[in-house]
Formats: C-alpha cells, structure tokens, sequence
C-alpha cells in the first residue's frame, strides 16, 4: 500500500479542511488520511462526511465517491504546561475513486 498524504485537522474552519482534501486529490494523492486530537476531532468527522457526500460548493472538485476505508481510535501521551497527559487520537483513511471534474475558475 503508498503512502498516504496526511492533513492534520486543527481550529482552521472546516471549508480550510475540505478544500485541503480536495487540491490533494486534484494533486494525484487519492488516498488522504485524516489526523486529529482531543476536541477537534469532531471537526475531522465532519470533514470527512462533507468529503464522502461531497456537499457544498467546495466539495464539488472531489471524485466521483469519496469512500471511507477505516478508522483508528487511539490515545498518545504528549507534554503539557503541567506535565504528561494523555490525549485521544483520530486517524480517518479515505480514498477518492473515479475522475475529478475539471476544474472551472470564475
């Protein structure tokens, strides 16, 4: 299996994001994985389901399906101003299939 390209999902809003997901697969990277930790991993789900169902005008540059091939739950120990503390991690692998539309500036 390649390598993925990894966006690391922060406080940015999500169109930020989605259009990250989208110039990567304009780019040729169909398999993206998405990355986030402790309270922005709701913004990564809903990155990830914008992508998959392709909603908004952004989201419109994505391949035809956008599928969602797995999930991992896990927590990483990361220093903080007091000391080790264990923070929970998101990863979402996702995989464009089919032809991105040609793109059409305005």
């Amino acid at each position: 299996m390649s390598d993925r390209r990894v966006i690391f999902v922060g406080k940015k809003p999500l169109h930020a994001y989605v259009r990250a997901v989208v110039k990567a697969m304009e780019d040729g990277d169909r398999e993206i994985q998405l990355v986030a930790r402790g309270a922005t991993i709701s913004r990564a789900v809903d990155v990830a389901e914008v992508c998959r169902r392709r909603n908004g005008h952004i989201a419109q540059g994505l391949p035809a399906s956008v599928n969602i091939q797995h999930l991992s739950c896990e927590s990483e120990e990361v220093e903080g101003e007091n000391g080790m503390r264990t923070v929970s991690v998101l990863r979402i692998d996702m995989e464009g299939v089919g032809d991105v539309p040609e793109r059409q500036d305005a």
